[in-house]
């Protein structure tokens, strides 16, 4: 083997082996009552055969599913030695203690996880480095929760879609710059934070009144052409009403459709009614793509 390929497979085996020490650390740092962890072993330097870790084809960790596993403890700073994780999955536990400042070194990280836990302390001003983000969950529903103001700099992730700070103990000013121009109330409910004032509504044009003369015969004749088109278009709907209930009505059966099992979905993303809730603005008219029968 040559100096290249040796340095190579070296830099290789540092990276993994540093990998498998994050996850090793948050292991450590967790209580686990239903053994949720027990592939984890330490003895392993490829931490890619372990349950709940998903790798790229570089065998680089990608993805760390982690929710609603019963899990207590606090974060470890070691999980900022995770370049390329894109999905930190940590929802639905008991895990207590501050977000550490370090995962704002997952450059990468698309989806932070962490709602319903008991996080407490400031969120970090570091993680306006994540500039992949595109769902951020902060949400807790008891008193040990996160406090201090929303770090402005969060503003700037241009990627950020969907953002859930309701229900903990923010306080400060709403920011309504940057990306987060996008998002309502909804996202910050139930904090001690102070709502900015409402837009202005837009000036009303105001239209000088119309003159009395000839509008009775202008009325009149706005009828008539109104009455006429509305007759016109209404004709062809009738007569196709009408042929309809003649014609003999078709009947047609559900057949139950057959699993191909060529078709792998792979990791799908359960959303909770209240992610769905922030995602809509509570499902809010203005956000439907389209309706119909298909």
């Amino acid at each position: 083997m040559d100096r290249e390929a040796w340095a190579i497979s070296l830099c290789f085996v540092l990276v993994v082996s540093l990998t498998g020490d994050a996850l090793n650390a948050l292991k450590t740092n967790l209580a686990d009552p239903n053994n949720v962890l027990q592939s984890w072993d330490p003895t392993l330097v490829n931490p890619c055969t372990w349950f709940h870790v998903t790798c790229n084809s570089d065998n680089s960790v990608t993805r760390v599913d982690l929710g609603n596993a019963n899990l207590s403890g606090q974060l470890v700073p070691q999980l900022g030695q995770l370049p390329n994780l894109q999905y930190l999955e940590l929802y639905s536990n008991n895990i207590s203690g501050r977000v550490p400042n370090e995962l704002g070194n997952l450059t990468n990280l698309v989806s932070l996880d962490l709602y319903l836990n008991v996080l407490s302390g400031p969120i970090p001003d570091t993680l306006g480095n994540l500039q992949r983000l595109r769902f951020l969950y902060d949400r807790r529903l008891n008193n040990n929760t996160l406090s201090g103001p929303i770090p402005v700099i969060l503003t700037t992730i241009e990627s950020l879609q969907v953002l859930d700070l309701s229900n903990n103990r923010l306080t400060g000013d709403i920011p309504i710059n940057g990306s987060f121009s996008l998002f309502t109330p909804i996202s910050f409910q139930n904090n001690l934070l102070i709502t900015p004032p409402a837009a202005p509504p837009p000036p009303v044009s105001q239209t000088p009144p119309s003159s009395p003369v000839g509008s009775g015969t202008t009325g009149a004749i706005a009828g008539g052409v109104a009455a006429g088109a509305a007759l016109l278009f209404a004709a062809p709907a009738i007569a196709l009403a009408m042929w309809r209930r003649k014609k003999p009505q078709d009947h047609f059966f559900d057949v139950p459709a057959e699993e191909d099992p060529e078709v792998h979905l792979g990791q799908l993303k359960r959303f909770s009614l209240r992610e769905l809730q922030v995602a809509t603005d509570n499902f809010s008219n203005k956000n439907i793509l389209g309706r119909g029968g298909f």
